[in-house]
């Protein structure tokens, strides 16, 4: 290294920087903040274009880049709570290095641009689900019988329900998806989860982590949900089976293969049937046995 010149040492150095590119994703907020003179992009289109270019100028260099969702709500109010003057691409620097921190983020994989969009929505949707329904779960606040953290309880159990659905599933990928509809806002959860022929369960611990609140919401609320759960397995009919919401206390109820089956045809917001799937078997969940429900007496 000693022999390396400076200009070497740089460029090695510049390699190591990992850095975030705070992205317009629709053309609604690109025309926001078009308001700002310091903001010199014509269109949306080019704009892409240009940070695709940039994206893939970076990844052929050796450097690591985040992309983050860049909303420029979120922009304006932060400037102004920090002082900062909106119009400056030095404040558009300082906001995009806040979200690196705490905005919705994916790490650029080369993928194209049109491909890595809706992941990073799908992050975004995801993040603000899990912020909306945890702020719910804290303000339930303590049971008016025995005292306990109400929110806290039903994590606890929605923790151990979704343990005992993946340990009493049989090998293979599974898709599940969780569904409260009784709170201010509908909100729905979705969980990946595949496992091994030795049984280990691979999964995204954010992913475990959001689907985990929206059914502990679900379960403290007693809301009207339920939870559904397709498995895949090479060379075998996939497999959809399904339980619904019965409170803390109740936890999970299966479903028969009719309910099941009725459930997954139809619309969740129209109403309306959709044709079932060929070469999809719609049957009864596998028993949960101890999922340790809690006392009668702990009735929120």
């Amino acid at each position: 290294m000693a022999h390396t010149d400076h200009h070497t040492m740089r460029r090695v150095l510049r390699r190591e920087i990992a850095g975030t590119i705070g992205l317009l994703t629709d053309d609604h907020d690109f025309r926001a903040m078009r308001r700002y003179r310091s903001f010199t992009f014509d269109d949306h289109t080019s704009y892409l274009r240009e940070v695709e270019a940039l994206l893939r100028t970076r990844a052929s260099e050796g450097t690591h880049t985040t992309v983050a969702l860049f909303d420029p709500q979120e922009y304006a109010e932060f400037c102004t709570e920090a002082d900062l003057d909106p119009d400056s691409a030095s404040s558009r620097s300082r906001f995009t290095a806040e979200l690196a921190a705490t905005g919705p983020a994916v790490p650029y994989d080369g993928r194209p641009l049109a491909d890595l969009v809706p992941a990073l929505v799908d992050e975004a949707v995801r993040k603000a689900t899990w912020e909306y329904a945890s702020t719910l779960l804290a303000r339930l606040g303590g049971c008016a019988v025995c005292g306990e953290d109400i929110g806290r309880a039903a994590f606890a159990r929605a923790s151990r329900l979704v343990v005992r659905v993946l340990d009493t599933a049989q090998p293979g990928s599974h898709h599940l998806v969780c569904s409260v509809t009784g709170t201010p806002e509908a909100v729905v959860a979705v969980l990946h989860a595949d496992q091994d022929d030795e049984g280990a369960t691979h999964l995204d611990e954010a992913e475990l982590l959001e689907f985990t609140t929206v059914l502990a919401l679900g379960l403290a609320t007693r809301s009207p949900g339920g939870l559904v759960m397709r498995t895949s397995v090479t060379g075998s009919t996939d497999r959809v089976c399904g339980w619904r919401l019965r409170g803390v206390g109740a936890g999970l109820e299966p479903l028969t293969a009719g309910e099941v089956f009725d459930a997954y045809c139809t619309d969740s917001e129209s109403g309306d049937l959709i044709a079932p799937e060929s070469g999809v078997d719609y049957c009864v969940p596998p028993d949960l046995g101890g999922d340790e429900a809690p006392p009668p007496a702990h009735r929120h």
